[in-house]
């Protein structure tokens, strides 16, 4: 007889968690994230962090505490929010949506007040007109038999019909496959979870990887020559990537690269064979001369970054610390170099976002509100080196070498528009390296370019190796007026001055994108850049002049094989390269295949 006055006082438990089921998600359902994805487009800091990021390996992209690494994207972290369950209520009168003259107002309070298993919305509402599914139901039910098995234990239930008994019997009965099925899903996760606790990489680093291959040509006359010396090229870039968190808010990058990757503009010679003879072609993939022998393995990237105070967060570098990893560069699709262009202009604003060095250094980001952000940052070509000539012009370490002292305020009037004011303020000195018997020698393949190696010769060296300081404007913005449609672009102005002189000498560059995600297919990716690369409008040195202007027109289409490999043909062309109408238009014909894990 006690037997039967424990569980039939468990009858009324099944369907109190029905409605449970119907009013907490938790119950229901699996506990939501506290931590919820950042949007690329808004690029905003905590909370609602909507900064660019770090989203891939090579370029721009979404941020989360521990997200892979990009080289244009900003990585910065989210707060956490509320816990998305109310917790257990005491009286029905918690819940502001239910009321006495309710159908179900009884039967919720003797649920509420008798059993205590009802659960609610942070909003302090039960929706009781929400639908239920079975597995729902299944869950609930669960949920009812563990009370009841609770309340037999202690003894302490009242008596309740014989009705309630017979229903809960029936409803297990009905639900047995359900409940089955749960329990086993259950048992399932319990072992896969020790699974993974023995096996994983490490309890603070998650390890992410990145291979592209590369498959391309020019076609037309190279610069300053009557021939297409070009030969179609494969090549390829791999990196690894450790993300790293000791406190589940702060993110520690180290990423290893190997390429073989030439340099596609320039005058740069592979196996005899000139190349393009100009920058205006480059890939945003290239390596720099800075970097090791022919497919050596490097750092290609070290800093760490961590929230200081609630809006805050800080960056400190000790390689390759790039503005585009501290400011959005409000471009997240077309300039996301593993699935969106493959051009090195078509990323971003080169001229604000491109030091042309590796940088080492501070920076940081604050956000004032939703709308407004300021991201600001200081980064120094080898800052713990030293001039190996130790001349006037260059003294080396963190106040000799080249930098880039970058400020900029980032506006979101509405959740579809971006737009960013940028200053840069930028010194080279002239490039030496070490000579023979201690001698020092200028060092004309060094990265002096003071428009990131875009544009026309004469943009990036509008004085060639003099000693040369530049204050760099740049505009940019992003507007989505649909899911399926956004447009961005930016201007950019330079005014170069050549140190110990009164040369001058001003500078231009524009494009305007468009980008169709999801075309054809979920996670596709159609984009578009036409644009004027850096060229010199106005200079001093009569000799450095651009008289013409370049155009570039670039179309690509990015198709998503699965969730890890993507497939990208690139079309673009330069017209009147280096801003000469005497040279013809170079054509460059690419297909690049990304496996990320």
């Amino acid at each position: 007889m006690k037997k039967i006055f424990g569980n039939s006082l468990l009858a009324l438990p099944t369907f109190l968690v029905l409605f449970l089921l119907a009013a907490s998600a938790k119950t229901l359902a699996q506990e939501v994230p506290v931590q919820k994805e950042a949007e690329t487009s808004s690029q905003t800091l905590p909370p609602g962090n909507k900064t660019v990021v770090e989203a891939d390996l090579t370029a721009p992209a979404k941020t989360a505490p521990l997200s892979p690494i990009a080289q244009v994207p900003v990585v910065q972290p989210t707060v956490p929010t509320p816990n998305d369950d109310l917790g257990q209520v005491t009286s029905v009168s918690q819940l502001s949506d239910v009321q006495p003259t309710d159908w179900a107002f009884q039967a919720l309070q003797s649920l509420v007040e008798r059993y205590g298993v009802i659960a609610g919305y942070p909003d302090g509402t039960f929706k009781g007109n929400r639908a239920l599914t079975r597995y729902e139901f299944a869950a609930g039910l669960n949920v009812a038999l563990d009370r009841l098995n609770e309340l037999i234990a202690t003894s302490t239930a009242e008596l309740v019909r014989r009705e309630d008994l017979e229903t809960l019997k029936k409803l297990q009965e009905q639900f047995a496959a359900e409940l089955a099925t749960l329990r086993g899903r259950v048992d399932s996760l319990e072992a896969r979870s020790a699974k993974l606790e023995a096996t994983q990489f490490s309890t603070t680093t998650k390890l992410q990887g990145l291979a592209q291959f590369f498959i391309a040509d020019s076609f037309g006359n190279r610069v300053g020559n009557n021939r297409d010396n070009t030969n179609t090229f494969l090549s390829y870039r791999a990196t690894l990537a450790l993300q790293t968190s000791f406190t589940g808010k702060d993110q520690l990058t180290t990423s290893l690269t190997a390429s073989n990757f030439v340099a596609f503009g320039g005058a740069t010679v592979v196996g005899g064979t000139p190349l393009t003879g100009t920058n205006q072609t480059r890939f945003n993939t290239e390596r720099t001369t800075s970097y090791a022998a022919d497919s050596n393995l490097y750092l290609d990237r070290l800093f760490y970054r961590f929230p200081f105070g609630k809006n805050t967060t800080v960056w400190v570098g000790a390689r390759a610390l790039q503005p585009v990893t501290f400011a959005p560069t409000l471009n997240p699709l077309v300039g996301n170099a593993q699935t969106g262009t493959l051009s090195r202009f078509g990323l971003f604003n080169p001229v604000i976002y491109r030091p042309g060095f590796d940088g080492a250094g501070l920076a940081f980001a604050h956000k004032f509100s939703n709308q407004l952000q300021l991201n600001a940052g200081y980064i120094v070509d080898d800052a713990l080196g030293s001039n190996p000539g130790g001349n006037a012009t260059n003294t080396g370490g963190l106040f000799g070498n080249s930098y880039e002292a970058l400020a900029q305020l980032t506006f979101t009037p509405s959740r579809s528009l971006d737009i960013s004011f940028a200053y840069a303020r930028k010194y080279f000195p002239t490039p030496v390296s070490p000579g023979p018997n201690g001698s020092v020698v200028v060092a004309p393949g060094s990265g002096y370019n003071i428009t990131g190696g875009t544009g026309t010769a004469n943009a990036g060296r509008p004085f060639g190796l003099a000693p040369t300081s530049s204050d760099n404007f740049g505009l940019q913005f992003n507007w989505k007026p649909s899911n399926a449609f956004h447009i961005g672009g930016w201007f950019g102005y330079t005014q170069a001055h050549q140190e110990g002189t009164s040369n001058d000498a001003s500078i231009i560059n524009a494009a305007l994108t468009l980008a169709l995600p999801d075309l054809g297919k979920k996670g596709n990716l159609a984009g578009f850049v036409f644009g004027i690369p850096p060229k010199v409008t106005s200079n001093d040195v009569a000799t450095r002049r651009d008289n013409d202007t370049s155009f570039h027109i670039e179309g690509f289409y990015t198709y998503r094989v699965n969730d890890n490999i993507s497939v990208t043909p690139t079309l673009f062309v330069i017209t009147n390269p280096e801003a000469n109408s005497a040279n013809d238009p170079i054509w460059v014909g690419a297909l690049r295949t990304t496996f990320t894990f």
